[in-house]
């Protein structure tokens, strides 16, 4: 089974459910993780590092509280360009690579180009953030909502674990 850019369709419910099992807890030992998807441990294991060279599993990481941390302000901020040239999203990309509390990055259709989330202490650093993103590139509108309430929040996609 070749898995390099295979769609996650293309996987098998084994590997799936390695996935979701990973996306619930990265922590797992091979050995829980194997015996939740039937295998022993060595299959598991070179399952899981096939998908990573796939690219399938990106990285594993430790996921964090931003309020504990002392960033409990989120910002989704709507970025209209003023022109769609090259060079102006070179320029963007460089600009939002260099900014840490810019989280998220997403090129948009409708009426944004972009959309970003932000993660800052507070107001006083977002305008930081804003002063910082406006000084770097030329932008046509910028629109900021603030989120008042985080109600759902998950890293795990979701994945059809049931044999078919």
């Amino acid at each position: 089974m070749q898995l390099t850019e295979a769609p996650m369709e293309e996987l098998d419910l084994i590997d799936r459910k390695i996935v979701a099992a990973l996306m619930q807890d990265a922590t797992l030992p091979i050995a829980q993780i194997a015996d939740r998807v039937g295998l022993s441990q060595t299959p598991c294991w070179k399952r899981i590092q096939k998908l990573e060279s796939a690219g399938v599993l990106m990285r594993r990481v430790a996921l964090a509280d931003p309020v504990r941390l002392g960033l409990g302000l989120t910002v989704f901020v709507g970025i209209e360009a003023p022109d769609h040239s090259a060079e102006w999203r070179e320029a963007f990309g460089q600009a939002v690579q260099s900014i840490p509390q810019i989280m998220e990055v997403y090129r948009m259709a409708g009426e944004m180009d972009y959309l970003l989330r932000v993660a800052a202490r507070d107001m006083t650093d977002f305008d930081t953030l804003y002063r910082q993103l406006t000084d770097a590139v030329p932008i046509k509108n910028v629109t900021s909502h603030f989120a008042m309430e985080r109600i759902k929040f998950t890293t795990a996609y979701p994945l059809d674990t049931r044999n078919r």
